[in-house]
């Protein structure tokens, strides 16, 4: 079974060498929307693949990072990459193209080692992470698999290449979030007292 959660944020970018010239050349912005899809082959104790609640923890933080933000690829020119940094507290350096292509990868790559981290405590199964789709407009989206998102063809996505920087991460729920991420920390859902005993 699949279940999908929608995230929407803004975010500017240049992607360089792309065949359009003002999107090569010109910073331009999105109204993006992602989509998380987790598929499961069981139910946890709700009888959910996993509560969309927890949805709006750590993984709506790391994507709420992206929001009014400027992200770029780390090989740019080193003075376009100052100045974004100069000029926005919000930016977010990235080791590939800030495509829709690749944020539907950064995004999987992220999310799924959150999960991987994640010490599931009311039930749930096998849930995993199936796809990230993102929309950069309302006729154009990028969908993300596991075997794309770790496809050295498409260029590497190590965590440790992600930067974020300090204004965006003293709005997580906990700052320290990404480094807990970096250094294997776990992550805790919340135990649930059973008001129905499951068959």
């Amino acid at each position: 079974m699949l279940i999908r959660k929608l995230f929407k944020f803004e975010n500017a970018h240049i992607v360089r060498n792309c065949s359009s010239e003002r999107c090569r050349t010109s910073i331009h912005g999105h109204s993006y929307k992602v989509e998380v899809l987790l598929e499961a082959t069981a139910l946890d104790h709700g009888q959910m693949v996993y509560d969309f609640g927890l949805m709006k923890g750590t993984i709506r933080d790391v994507i709420d990072a992206f929001d009014h933000a400027v992200c770029f690829w780390d090989r740019d020119d080193a003075e376009y990459i100052r100045l974004c940094k100069q000029f926005s507290a919000r930016w977010i350096s990235m080791p590939v193209s800030p495509s829709a292509e690749q944020f539907a990868r950064l995004f999987f790559v992220i999310i799924d080692q959150i999960l991987t981290q994640t010490i599931m405590a009311n039930g749930e199964a096998d849930v995993r992470l199936h796809s990230i789709i993102a929309h950069e407009t309302d006729t154009g989206y990028a969908q993300a698999f596991r075997e794309d998102a770790y496809n050295p063809r498409m260029g590497l996505i190590a965590l440790q290449d992600i930067e974020f920087s300090a204004q965006c991460q003293q709005e997580w729920h906990d700052p320290l979030m990404y480094q807990k991420l970096l250094t294997a920390g776990q992550f805790s859902n919340p135990a649930v007292p059973l008001q129905v005993q499951p068959s």
